[in-house]
């Protein structure tokens, strides 16, 4: 339940805005495992939410590989990722209903999301929905991405409006938290194969896609 009056929305964009979560998964097993680590696609769902640098590190600081380069490596699986958006991404289902409604409310818009630049501009070029958003923010280049909460409160601060009156949409747990830690309310909207997860509990709402998005807002009228 939400217990904040919302004046802004906040949309993760990863498995919220485009189904692009297990082309990211997809890409990083394959670029992992072509450097010889020894690990399980299934693996891959640990790092879900966070910045491909951190993700890059995580692994190696797991099974370390010869001639580590961060940047190169990071390289490699954005750009599988963009290819793959360019070619056949498409939004989620309620995206352009909920994006639709935010903006006839008065609501500002904003995106805050782990994914770098080259991966934003992708996105909202190929589902056509830059116009849409009044702040966008990427934790690219901050000290910390998710889930701490800084890409959060970043957003928030361009916008203009207090966090706790801000309702961030997330899909990853680490996501989730970095939200919270912004003290914004939360909109949770899990992978099918996590709905029933009891983790999520601590999201405000939890939902099965952007469809609940109208009804959930409406209610605070």
């Amino acid at each position: 339940m939400l217990t904040n009056r919302i004046d802004a929305v906040i949309f993760d964009m990863d498995g919220i805005l485009i189904d692009s979560e297990p082309v990211w998964q997809l890409a990083e097993y394959e670029v992992l495992a072509g450097l010889g680590l020894p690990i399980k696609p299934e693996d891959i769902h640990d790092t879900v939410g966070l910045r491909i640098d951190m993700v890059v590190d995580y692994w190696y600081r797991r099974f370390p590989w010869d001639n580590y380069d961060n940047g190169a490596v990071a390289k490699q699986i954005v750009d599988g990722v963009v290819a793959h958006i360019l070619a056949e991404g498409v939004p989620m289902k309620g995206v352009i209903e909920a994006l639709d409604y935010c903006k006839q409310q008065g609501l500002k818009i904003g995106l805050a999301t782990s994914s770098s630049w080259a991966i934003i501009d992708a996105v909202l070029d190929t589902l056509k929905i830059r116009d849409y958003f009044d702040a966008m923010e990427s934790a690219e280049h901050l000290a910390f991405g998710k889930p701490h909460p800084e890409v959060y409160l970043n957003c928030a601060a361009k916008l203009g409006i207090a966090a706790r009156h801000c309702l961030a949409v997330e899909d990853s747990f680490n996501g989730l938290i970095a939200a919270r830690a912004a003290t914004m309310q939360t909109l949770a909207i899990p992978p099918a194969h996590e709905q029933q997860q009891a983790r999520w509990a601590i999201a405000h709402v939890k939902a099965s896609d952007l469809t609940v998005l109208p009804t959930l807002l409406a209610a605070q009228d």
